[in-house]
């Protein structure tokens, strides 16, 4: 078996340590990846599965004046655990928001935000396109996207209880929620009266999906493909290159981490 689960002994506390109780944790399809052994980035084993949860701090050693026993933590890597770490390998969170916020807070917010933030210059007005809308990620691009002032157009596959997915992304702040079958249809000229064309499409599907998505973009726009879960692969056809000249663009909130470890 690939998994097994084991009573680990807690080690001695050190005088730059902290001894943190895992409270939450949620599973990624990165973390299934990993267990499977597709992720690039694969810790030695035996390893501890997962990558985001949050923790409550229950000691600290004696040279740690950053935090106290009761705070909550986010991990900073993953494979940690129930865990003695040394304190930079943690992040502090304020213990009174939701531990299943909380427990989610590392991964698909930070990408949300910065997939918003650093491919194109956006601003109030301006729109966004997404498939896999009601993911973890694409319900914080649809957030945060409202709190801005950018509006979004979700994608999200056909389904039996459609009306009520559409209806809970209205309620977080979505523009217009459409089915992957709508983007081929001509009615979606219809939603291009009210908002502008996108100048930034977020990708995490592949496939035709991402193909018809593509269609709506902005020339000299954007796409972004921060996952494939479709398992196809990204078809873009030669014209908009040539005459609308797109970028395609990937995201991976890990590199985005290590590129920036000097300025946190």
């Amino acid at each position: 078996s690939l998994l097994r689960l084991k009573d680990l002994e807690v080690a001695e506390l050190g005088d730059s340590d902290v001894h943190v109780k895992r409270l939450a944790a949620p599973i990624n399809p990165a973390d299934i990846n990993m267990i499977q052994g597709t992720y690039p980035i694969l810790s030695p084993l035996p390893a501890v599965g997962g990558s985001e949860g949050v923790g409550e701090v229950l000691e600290v050693g004696r040279c740690v004046t950053a935090l106290k026993p009761g705070d909550w933590v986010i991990p900073a890597s993953a494979g940690l655990g129930e865990c003695v770490p040394r304190h930079p390998r943690h992040r502090w969170t304020p213990a009174r928001r939701p531990v299943r916020c909380a427990a989610t807070l590392s991964v698909n917010p930070c990408t949300a935000y910065r997939m918003l933030a650093d491919f194109e210059a956006l601003a109030p007005g301006d729109s966004v396109i997404q498939n896999a809308a009601n993911s973890g990620v694409g319900q914080a691009v649809i957030q945060i996207a409202k709190a801005s002032g950018i509006k979004t157009i979700n994608v999200v596959r056909d389904r039996p209880d459609l009306s009520k997915l559409v209806e809970r992304l209205m309620a977080l702040g979505a523009d217009h929620v459409v089915t992957e079958e709508m983007l081929r249809k001509p009615e979606m000229k219809d939603v291009f009266k009210s908002i502008p064309k996108p100048r930034l499409a977020l990708n995490c599907v592949g496939g035709k999906s991402t193909t018809e998505m593509l269609r709506h973009l902005q020339p000299k726009g954007t796409m972004v493909t921060y996952g494939g879960m479709a398992k196809q692969p990204v078809m873009v056809p030669v014209s908009a290159f040539i005459f609308r000249d797109v970028r395609l663009r990937g995201f991976w909130v890990t590199q985005w981490r290590k590129d920036h470890a000097q300025g946190e």
